[in-house]
């Protein structure tokens, strides 16, 4: 079975350059995970980071994980949280939630890290926003590196993050070397190779490529020439329709006109958030909705 490695686009988000992987145009979702940020590596002072003001999200699950540096995450339940690496913060969504990410007004070097979505499930998109902070989560070393289990199991090991069954996520810090990685094979899986070149299979997959590997398989190859970093994801085949629009997943346009409408006149549904930066409007909706109803 082949492998097919997708290059990143460049996105800008706050006052940072990210590499994005997801979504693509002929690749929408890999299981439920619908969206890949790469953050830096980048330079940040004390006051200047990813600098991303107030913002609304519905229907998925953010997951922030750090490589490199500290970030500060602050939202509409009140929560303000410090992330360092080897630490994850999963926010979700459900009707609605506003957060903002801000320099930490202590760290000053470099910032490296991840930015995913997952698209949340019918039965729970239009619950109750929540957060969650794991300061530590397990890993499992073996003799080619180190396998840390952000979502679902992998290798023996349980993320106790609260994400929908069926989802897989795992940060593997590798040695030079070569190894044989299980997998399930009603899941499907990708890989984005975060530092160093990485061989998937037939493929040579660089900082920054997605490799994608479908589903069906039992296992796959990896083979590192040097130290690298590779995030595997994984799940079940989301065969739910999506439309996504700038913060927002929804099932339709007209819940995303909807949304960003509400948001542009503050109504409440998303609440609010306390930060130095400003709120950020939502943009012009490039259609209308099929009531005909569409931004003024």
């Amino acid at each position: 079975m082949s492998v097919e490695v997708f290059d990143p686009h460049e996105a800008i988000v706050g006052s940072f350059t990210v590499r994005r992987v997801l979504p693509r145009r002929t690749l929408r979702t890999v299981g439920a995970w619908c969206f890949a940020d790469q953050m830096g590596p980048a330079e940040v002072t004390e006051t200047s980071g990813l600098d991303v003001g107030p913002h609304p999200h519905m229907g998925l699950q953010t997951v922030t994980w750090l490589m490199q540096g500290t970030a500060l995450h602050k939202d509409s339940l009140g929560s303000e949280q410090l992330i360092s690496p080897g630490q994850l913060n999963l926010m979700t969504a459900g009707h609605g939630i506003v957060h903002a990410e801000e320099a930490t007004r202590s760290y000053r070097g470099t910032l490296h890290g991840v930015q995913l979505w997952v698209a949340q499930p019918e039965g729970e998109r239009d619950g109750p926003a929540a957060f969650e902070h794991h300061a530590e989560l397990p890993a499992v070393d073996s003799a080619v590196g180190t396998f840390t289990v952000l979502a679902g199991s992998f290798a023996g090991a349980q993320s106790p993050a609260g994400f929908a069954p069926g989802l897989l996520g795992v940060d593997a810090v590798l040695h030079a070397g070569r190894s044989d990685w299980p997998l399930r094979t009603d899941f499907e899986h990708a890989a984005i190779a975060l530092d160093g070149e990485v061989l998937v299979g037939d493929a040579v997959v660089r900082p920054g490529q997605l490799a994608h590997l479908g589903t069906g398989r039992s296992e796959v190859s990896v083979e590192a020439r040097d130290r690298a970093r590779l995030l595997l994801l994984g799940g079940l085949p989301f065969t739910e329709p999506l439309v996504m629009w700038w913060n927002f997943v929804g099932r339709s346009r007209d819940e995303i006109v909807s949304a960003q409408r509400q948001w542009l006149d503050g109504d409440g549904r998303f609440g609010d958030v306390p930060s130095r930066l400003a709120r950020i409007p939502a943009p012009d909706l490039l259609w209308r909705s099929s009531s005909g109803a569409g931004p003024a």
